[in-house]
């Protein structure tokens, strides 16, 4: 699930400068939160049952391990209510399009350029950019 994690952090890091359009941060924080509860509910009990010596893909288990692996079973439904926000979440941004602000991040003091918060060339060109926007790479 480590991987999973990452892959979420990847979009939602990526995806506005992608498609120029901003997700529902308090959705994300909220889908966030939930999957980290669902997959914890989902697999700690995992780890429980295997401690007390239930195998692993079996068709069919003894009642003594049904508590746990009905735990589980509330977890894998709040990881997929996590998902389904996931999926929410994607259909908002494309349908409400909000604009990503100019990602350069500079800040001014009147006409005076003061800071660059980052300087990268992905994050200096608006969002998002035209193709063939250089006609060589540029030093920065």
């Amino acid at each position: 699930m480590g991987a999973v994690f990452a892959i979420f952090a990847a979009y939602y890091n990526w995806s506005p400068y992608i498609t120029g359009y901003m997700y529902n941060e308090y959705y994300s924080k909220i889908q966030y939160w939930v999957l980290l509860i669902g997959v914890n509910t989902l697999f700690f009990p995992m780890h429980f049952l295997g401690l007390a010596g239930m195998a692993r893909r079996i068709p069919d288990y003894p009642d003594a391990y049904s508590y746990w692996n009905y735990i589980a079973s509330i977890g894998s439904m709040i990881t997929l209510i996590s998902i389904l926000l996931f999926f929410y979440i994607l259909y908002d941004q494309y349908t409400n399009k909000l604009i990503l602000p100019y990602p350069s991040m500079l800040y001014y003091v009147g006409n005076k350029k003061l800071k660059t918060m980052n300087n990268s060339i992905e994050l200096i060109l608006p969002s998002p950019s035209k193709y063939h926007t250089y006609n060589q790479v540029p030093c920065i």
